[in-house]
């Protein structure tokens, strides 16, 4: 599939408005409060190295909520996505909270051309990225090239494991898609998002790829990575199997019973190899 590119910038364009107008993204939360934390963030708070003074880059940052929270944190954060719609949402969200935050607009795959290499002692991937790319190994070298030396990467994805299962199969959970990378896509066609909005989708179809956890893991170490951390967690930000899970105190969703047959999410952190 040539043009899976296009396919999904036309998708993730549209939902730039919506999502940052929905309550479950916050905006307004982060424009008031100026302490405040994307979930995702919070809830790697005990995870997250000392961020004060270092400069970061979060690569796939969509409408930039982790993005302002890191440089809460204390980082000076530079955001990289494709779609220009969600930049301009960023960057408006940015501009009421306050904060200086860079944003520019490139695939991953381009983002040693507007980016200067080895310069960041961060790069940040966030919840629901690693899907949108066909091919990992390429993913892992764009991170280590964009890392200075004993840079690092911070990454809490969906667990391959969660992505496999097919959420429509009522009560069961039913493997349904592929666990590791393959080379054509899975196309979904999805009339709706996962936050709440009334907004009717013209562009619902979406190309993705899932990649095993030893995929993952063995192309960082191939990139010249040096694995630190990879905890597996059994909550999700986000109810992502309907009418099975239940709230945690952590404002995430685990499995409403046997929260030990998969895990959900996992937190992963990497050095570059000086």
């Amino acid at each position: 599939m040539d043009d899976w590119i296009e396919l999904n910038r036309a998708n993730w364009d549209e939902r730039a408005v919506p999502h940052a107008a929905s309550p479950d993204y916050a905006v307004e939360r982060f424009v008031e409060d100026p302490e405040f934390l994307s979930d995702v963030v919070r809830f790697d708070l005990p995870r997250l190295p000392d961020l004060r003074g270092r400069r970061g880059v979060h690569l796939q940052c969509h409408i930039g909520t982790d993005t302002l929270s890191l440089a809460r944190l204390g980082a000076r954060m530079t955001g990289l996505d494709f779609s220009a719609e969600a930049l301009a949402q960023a960057r408006s969200l940015a501009a009421r909270a306050g904060a200086e935050v860079t944003y520019v607009q490139a695939t991953v795959d381009d983002a040693t051309s507007v980016l200067e290499p080895g310069a960041f002692d961060l790069v940040f991937t966030g919840i629901g990225a690693l899907c949108w790319l066909p091919d990992i190994a390429a993913w892992a070298r764009t991170v280590a090239a964009l890392l200075r030396p004993s840079g690092e990467l911070f990454l809490r994805e969906g667990h391959p494991m969660l992505w496999s299962i097919d959420e429509t199969q009522g009560e069961a959970l039913v493997v349904a898609y592929p666990y590791f990378e393959t080379a054509e896509p899975t196309v979904f066609d999805e009339p709706g998002t996962y936050v709440a909005s009334e907004h009717e989708f013209q562009h619902t179809r979406s190309a993705s790829w899932n990649h095993g956890l030893g995929e993952i893991v063995t192309a960082l170490l191939g990139a010249g990575m040096r694995l630190t951390m990879l905890e597996e967690h059994r909550s999700v930000p986000w109810e992502a199997l309907w009418g099975r899970m239940v709230r945690t105190d952590l404002d995430e969703w685990r499995l409403a019973v046997r929260t030990e047959l998969v895990p959900l999410t996992y937190t992963l952190r990497a050095v570059k190899e000086a």
